[in-house]
Formats: C-alpha cells, structure tokens, sequence
C-alpha cells in the first residue's frame, strides 16, 4: 500500500512499467466526455454538472446535495490528527502495545524479537472488526484484526538513519513486527479498550507462524523447498497490506510487495523472467537473505513463489493455521474485499498495486452455507480468477485465468492450473488485461450492487499510453471506477458474471490543475489526491483513504478520510472527515456493524525525508521526548453517540 519508502525495490510500485502498455493519445476530455455519455452510468446526477467540474474548480451550492451530517475539517499540514466537529478520535492501540499476559513494557531502545511478537506490530494496515461471539452484531465486544505491512527502519531504531539492518537481531525483530495482530476490545463507558489478557489475543508474524498452503498451486513442484519438500506448508506471512472479511467469520490478509524480501538474485536463474515480472531482484528493501537462507533466492529459489498469496486466518480460534488460499492467484494483492452473490456464491475483488498492474476477482465454484460455519472451511480452494479488461464504449469483460483458455496452454509455457496462478501476472498480460494505474481497494458496495475502484496513481504513464479507463498522463493523483454488474441494485447485482458496465467516478487532485472530475458540490476541502483504502457504511456511501506517497508538500494537505454519496445529487462530492499528522497515510477503513465506530490506521506517522527516530517529523500519538511516532489504530466516535456520517 504505502509508496513512502524512501528505499523502494527496483519494479515496485513507482518502478518502470512492467506489463504491456495500453494505446491511443485520445485528449483527456474527450475519452471522459464519452464516459459521461447518456449510457453512461451517471443516473441520477447531473452528468452536465460533472462534465463542467472537469476543467475547473467546483463550489458547493447554496443547498447542500451531500446526504453527509458533518461539518468538514480543513486541508493542512501539522504533526497531529484532526477529525470532523462533534467527534472523538481515540488511539486504540499503538506499536508495541502488549498483546500477551508475559509481555514485556514497551521500551524502544531496548527491542527483541521475542518482546515484538508478543506485542502490536508496526505500520498497521487493514483492520477489520469482528464481533463477539461470532455470527452476532455486538457491536461494543469484538475483535480487531489488523495487518502490520512493513516496517520504517529510521523511525524505528534509535541511530539507524536509512542504514541496513544491524545485523541479525535487527532483522529478526523486523519479521517478527510483521504480519498481523488479533485483538480483543470492547466499548466501555463509550471508550473502547483493549482486552490487554484477551484469550483471542495473536500475533502472526514473518518468521514464527507456520501457514498451510492449499488450493490448486499447493505440492506443485515450484512450491517446494529445501526446508518443505512437500510444497504445502510456509512459515510466516509479509508485506501485509489491505485485506478483506469473509461471510462465514474470516479475516483475508492480502500478500503485497513480497518482492522486497528476497535478495541474491541470480541472473541466469532458470526463473528469471517470472523473477523480473514481479518485480524480484537482487535490489531488495530489505537484508533478510544474509540471515535466512530462505529469503536468498541462489539458495532457496522457489521461496519467492510461497509469496505474494492472500492467507485465511479464522480469529475466533487461536490455534487455528492460517492458510494461504493459492486459487485466488499470486500477485501484489492490495486486498481482497467479498461480497455474496445473487446465487449464494462468493466473489473476492483484488487490485494488483502497482503501474501498468491489473483488476481481478475470484468467483467461489458453489455458494456459501450461512447455516454451518464448518462447511465454507475450504470453499476458497475451488473457483474461477478473473482479470478485467475495459473497453472504451462503457463495456467491461471479465477474462478467466484458467490453464488451457485461450493463450494459457505449454506453448506459452503453462503446463497446469498451479503455473496459470503462480504467474498470473503473465497469464493476464497473454488475455489482454487492461493495464492500470496502482489499482488498490476494490470494495463491493451491498448497496447499490456496483463496485468502486481505487486507482492511486501513475506518474509512469505517457501521453501515448492513455485510455479511457485510465485517461490521464503522468496521473499523480488518482482516479476512481465504478464497475455495474448486470442484474440491477443491492442484492440482484450479478458479481459471477463475464460482462459488466464500467464508468469514471471521481478523478482526483486539486481542480486548481485542471484536469479533475467531482461532483457540482464539492468544497473547497472537498478534493483529495491518491485514493487508496475504501469503506461502505451502512447507506452505501464510500469512505475514502489516500496515500499520496510523501506528495503532501505537493498538495498542501496531509492525507487523510473523505466520504462522499455514491447516488443522487451529492454523488461524487467528497467532504473531508479526518487529517492524519504529518508523513501519516491512513488506512484500514472499517466499521462495526452499527456504523458507531469508524477504526483507521495511522501507518508510518513522522516519515518524511531526513526524519529518523531521533529526529522525527512529529512524535504522534504520545508526544513524549525520545519517543518515536508510533503506527496506531484510532477509534473514531461521535460525541452524542450516533452513526458516523449520520
């Protein structure tokens, strides 16, 4: 998710393009123009109005169109958090908060990797509320599961700088801050708490949780390692990033930029362009090879390819193995949002994030029993990946990545359905996927039916390279799409089908620029740059986070949460909700089912260039000199109780 490494992997997200480049130079305005078309997707809102907001700044109207009930904060930049008037953002939790009974008090000059993994881990990320007991809408008891993407090693570690690690100690603290935490919490008195002995209470990390592997790409022989020869178990998870729940009591963790891990890499490897098509090379983030062997690809070769996977995890049981599910195909998966489908089946939408990267959605062979939990235990082994390909006239068509289709067949060197999902990358670029800009969240609305899609950014974009679903060169700022299926609103919506409807939602970024799309009533505060997270809350509406990548000196503002209507007049009129502090980007959108509580991540506050723990730009949340800033999660509540958003 987060593109603010200031030591970023040669082919990660800001890296070259790396798939095959989309055609045509049509002008902006007309391929947006012919998106806003009387087909297009925009009933209920004045297209005109949309269309005049294109090339210019828009103004709220006198009479408000937003269904929205609050107030908007200001664009900015300072070392704190603000939210909306009326409204009380507690930190949750913060890294190195204890998670276990026999932890140890968190003292950052003296960290260890046996402390860490009994502890909050760093850089929280997706977050999702699970309530208690399971199958209930308690919305006041529950668990938060919450992913830990990466670590910031100069904020991290007194007197580090950008430096390598240390040395082994360093980096095994490093895996073990990794991962995901499971927590307990509950609302007491209006305040929520941890559960700080919560029997619930887990820490999975890089290199101390053993994980299966199932699914079509499970034993397949490019699994199978010195330390595995079976191919069918792994130890750890990384780069966690976006995430999703399942219908029967799951969390999803998604496996994103598993390319900076491995190192040695050499260049006549048998795997070298599966390697270079992942973006995989010897100039790795992070220095975990020289201590693993596992994560030198000289010597382990086919660990790179247990990576990159979205992982099952049940919270409910702490002795449970997560699973790392292979039919859902390997890439850099930004999340994996479900929805049910009109026919009981299950459909799982992911973005691969990164430039020139892909849309897909996995869509479950048989429905899902919502009577007996037990009986969905496996149901993510057997369906269907697709990718998306859009076409310019509004059409979208789904593309299955299945061994044998079309070009995935030995000639093009596919010999199974494992090797179709192990290089789905390449599957996609032979079926013609239609390469994007950083696609991140792609989150189902239950609502409406229709599903919106954050695309963050590509500067790597050339004029020659724009289409109409991806219309702007050198996109800094972003832009979001939203898919129809057929079959019509909410519930009727058809998420199994091959063919849908697509249109341009939003472009973002300052309508000073001139190349924008927001609704006729969006405020001053109201335009944001670089969607990355979503939410639906109860009435449909889409919460928006935004990761600009350090760009807030480019945009004046830090990043931050934005809501907007996704129908009628005040469809596409952000309204600005919450500002991180300075070098923060949020993520992790996610409310309990009573829509009281609105829980967002606080990723990698004070990192800004030339900030370091000793010096950093802020020292958010406890402000207490030679404390470090410290990744959290933040409950959001209105003061008088209510629903966010109203």
């Amino acid at each position: 998710m987060s593109s603010h490494r200031r030591c970023r992997t040669i082919g990660a997200k800001d890296g070259d393009d790396q798939g095959p480049n989309p055609t045509g130079a049509r002008p902006m305005r007309e391929l947006i123009e012919a998106r806003l078309s009387r087909r297009g997707l925009l009933k209920g809102v004045a297209a005109g109005a949309l269309a005049g907001g294109l090339f210019g700044r828009v103004a709220r109207g006198k009479d408000d169109p937003s269904s929205l009930r609050f107030a908007e904060i200001v664009h900015g930049i300072d070392g704190t958090h603000h939210v909306a008037p009326g409204h009380a953002a507690e930190v949750l939790i913060r890294w190195g908060d204890a998670l276990a009974k026999d932890a140890p008090a968190f003292d950052p000059r003296a960290q260890s990797a046996a402390a860490q993994a009994k502890q909050f881990g760093y850089n929280c990320d997706f977050t999702a509320y699970m309530p208690l007991p399971a199958g209930s809408g308690n919305s006041e008891h529950g668990l938060l599961c919450v992913n830990h993407e990466y670590v910031s090693t100069a904020l991290m570690f007194p007197g580090e700088g950008d430096a390598e690690p240390a040395g082994r100690q360093q980096a095994e603290i490093q895996m073990a801050a990794h991962g995901h935490s499971v927590v307990e919490i509950r609302k007491d008195g209006g305040t929520w708490r941890i559960v700080a002995d919560g029997p619930y209470n887990r820490r999975i990390t890089a290199n101390g949780t053993r994980m299966r592997i199932a699914g079509p790409a499970a034993g397949h022989e490019r699994l199978r390692t010195r330390a595995d020869r079976s191919g069918r178990e792994v130890i750890g998870t990384l780069s966690n990033c976006a995430g999703g729940s399942t219908p029967w009591g799951t969390v999803l963790i998604a496996e994103e930029n598993f390319s900076d891990y491995f190192g040695n890499v050499p260049k006549d490897a048998p795997q070298a362009e599966a390697y270079r098509r992942y973006g995989i090379s010897s100039d790795c983030e992070y220095t975990w090879w020289r201590y693993q062997d596992r994560f030198d690809v000289t010597k382990e070769p086919n660990e790179p390819n247990r990576f990159g996977w979205v992982v099952e995890l049940d919270p409910y049981d702490p002795r449970s193995i997560p699973v790392k599910r292979t039919a859902l195909g390997r890439f850099k998966h930004e999340g994996a949002q479900c929805i049910v489908n009109r026919d009981g089946r299950v459909v799982i939408y992911s973005g691969d994030d990164e430039n020139f990267e892909y849309i897909y959605k996995f869509v479950t062979a048989r429905g899902h029993d919502p009577r007996l939990r037990a009986a969905n235990r496996d149901l993510l082994d057997d369906g269907t990946l697709y990718v998306a390909r859009f076409f310019e006239d509004g059409r979208l068509r789904w593309l299955p990545l299945v061994f044998g289709h079309g070009p995935l067949t030995p000639e093009n060197g596919f010999h199974d359905q494992a090797e179709v999902l192990i290089e789905a990358r390449r599957a996609a670029d032979l079926l013609g996927a239609t390469p994007m800009d950083r696609p991140e969240d792609i989150e189902p609305n239950p609502v409406n039916g229709r599903v919106y899609a954050m695309l963050t950014k590509n500067k790597k974009r050339r004029p020659e390279q724009v289409d109409a679903a991806n219309p702007r060169p050198e996109n800094r700022a972003g832009h979001i799409i939203e898919i129809v299926p057929p079959g019509g609103r909410g519930p009727d919506a058809d998420h199994a089908a091959m063919d849908a409807r697509w249109g341009i939602f939003l472009i973002a970024g300052d309508p000073a620029s001139g190349t924008t799309l927001y609704g006729a009533g969006t405020g001053a505060n109201g335009w944001f740059a670089c969607p990355d997270n979503a939410a639906i809350d109860g009435k449909g509406r889409l919460w928006i986070t935004t990761d600009q990548g350090g760009g807030a000196a480019r945009t004046g503002t830090c990043d931050g949460v934005w809501a907007t209507d996704v129908d009628g007049d005040g469809r596409a009129t952000p309204r600005f909700f919450f500002r991180a502090p300075i070098g923060a980007e949020i993520c992790g959108p996610s409310f309990t089912p009573d829509g009281r509580t609105l829980f967002l991540s606080i990723q990698h506050p004070g990192d800004v260039d030339g900030s370091s723990f000793d010096a950093p730009a802020t020292r958010w949340p406890d402000f207490i000199e030679g404390m470090p800033p410290r990744p959290s999660v933040v409950a959001v509540t209105r003061l008088d109780g209510g629903r966010i958003g109203g």
